[in-house]
């Protein structure tokens, strides 16, 4: 009987192992080929080249900054050139002697201008291109913000893809001790120092730990699909986080708020929305301008010519040189009400910066706190991490010697392989943490994108 059971169980084991190896080799083909080993700066740089949402954030910078030499033009000589040839029928009718006479005559007529005129007073484009300089600093800075952004893009989904590996690797490990497990369950119950349930357990945590790898390995080929997506190239091998190199920084309380008045100063994100508060109080001055008079100097020279019977052949020639003052009277409440407009939205300008700032603050103290108490507690699983695996080896030599159970075993397996899931989770929760941070900071964000990449190694 226990012979029977023996050879049923090892059949069972050997159908599920080879289930494993063909989820395994499943995955490994679905995998993108190895290509090139890609570490994080690397990837960076791709996503730089490749990215379509920094590629539109480019054109848009590049297309708001033709703001400012539009404003300017609006303050430069404008010169303007006319012509005209016209073919001219003319009927006259008379009375002649107590009878009505007609004539009809047709003759040509034309005129050649040249304008020029020089804005020598307009309140309202100077107001105009002050805001076209603001709105350009405000696209400069949002292009900057979405590069700095991007910094953590990149950075989520390479460590994402880590994590899924590592996942995968120690789920795989785990398979292989519940497999070990599993056959001396097996031959201790052949023997009859085991139990049925020993068996029984070990295989249930087999079953589970396939089901187990079959997810990680989506969720590792999700991760590197969403890194490709980003870089726009295919993703080989990835650089890995290097325990020896990893060496975590103590941070100090007091430190962050220099870190929060370093962010308040040089955020690009508060940066842009500086900058839109310039342009509303710009926005302001150019509707108040509506109530003001402009002055232009005007220069003209024109000819004309016409043929008809009253004056045969006449030429014109005329050259003008003045100022030109235009004073607006009224305008049916028009400028008044643009200018409550303006007012209101540079107030909305105002607050929306405020908010910003406040937000940041708590954005920059939630970072900084990570990286301080992630210190603590990397410390704290890199002990779990030792002591779970002592837990192991006495559990392992235990069940040897009759004392503990196959599930102590497998709970110990279990607990090993949560810590060091735990750990390398912690560990990319850390360096997340500090590019984020050195992004809201609007430090260089090629530093921040090196500081991260030395932790890791092909």
């Amino acid at each position: 009987m226990q012979n029977r059971l023996w050879k049923a169980s090892w059949v069972a084991l050997h159908a599920r192992t080879r289930v494993a190896l063909a989820v395994f080799a499943a995955g490994a083909g679905c995998a993108a080929p190895s290509v090139w080993a890609l570490n994080l700066t690397q990837s960076y740089e791709a996503a730089l080249r490749n990215d379509a949402t920094i590629r539109a954030a480019r054109a848009q910078a590049e297309a708001s900054r033709e703001r400012l030499p539009q404003a300017k033009s609006q303050l430069l000589p404008s010169i303007s050139a006319n012509a005209s040839r016209n073919r001219n029928d003319l009927t006259t009718s008379t009375m002649s002697l107590g009878r009505p006479v007609t004539l009809e005559n047709g003759y040509y007529s034309g005129s050649k201008s040249l304008s020029i005129r020089q804005p020598l007073y307009r309140p309202a484009q100077f107001a105009a291109l002050d805001q076209a300089r603001a709105l350009t600093e405000d696209a400069d800075a949002v292009l900057e913000y979405t590069e700095q952004n991007l910094v953590v893009r990149v950075g989520e989904a390479y460590f994402d893809a880590l994590l899924a590996t590592d996942q995968v690797g120690l789920i795989a490990a785990q398979k292989v001790s519940y497999t070990e497990q599993l056959k001396a369950a097996i031959k201790g119950f052949e023997a009859g120092t085991g139990t049925r349930t020993d068996v029984d357990e070990a295989q249930a945590r087999l079953d589970l730990t396939i089901a187990q790898e079959l997810e990680a390995l989506q969720n590792r080929d999700l991760a590197r699909r969403r890194l490709e997506v980003l870089t726009g190239e295919p993703v080989g091998e990835l650089a890995r986080l290097s325990p020896d190199l990893f060496q975590p920084e103590a941070r100090k309380p007091q430190d962050v708020h220099d870190w929060i008045l370093r962010a308040e100063g040089a955020s690009p994100e508060l940066q842009a929305l500086r900058a839109q508060v310039d342009a509303a109080q710009a926005e302001i001055d150019k509707a108040e301008a509506g109530h003001k008079p402009t002055l232009d100097a005007v220069a003209q020279w024109s000819k004309t010519s016409s043929d008809s019977v009253t004056s045969i052949n006449s030429r014109y020639d005329q050259k003008s040189i003045g100022l030109q003052l235009t004073v607006p009277l009224y305008a049916g409440g028009y400028v008044n009400s643009t200018v409550r407009q303006a007012v209101a939205a540079h107030v909305q300008a105002q607050e929306r910066l405020e908010a910003a700032r406040r937000d940041m603050g708590v954005r920059v103290h939630e970072q900084f706190r990570v990286l301080a108490e992630g210190v603590l507690k990397i410390s704290a699983l890199e002990q779990a991490v030792r002591s779970a695996e002592q837990a192991v080896m006495s559990n392992r030599k235990s069940f040897v010697a009759g004392s503990r159970t196959t599930l102590d075993v497998l709970n110990a397996e279990q607990q090993k392989t949560a810590a060091l899931r735990d750990l390398a989770q912690a560990r990319y929760n850390y360096l997340m943490a500090q590019v984020r941070l050195h992004g809201l900071a609007g430090n260089d964000r090629w530093k921040s994108i090196t500081q991260a990449n030395a932790y890791l190694v092909p």
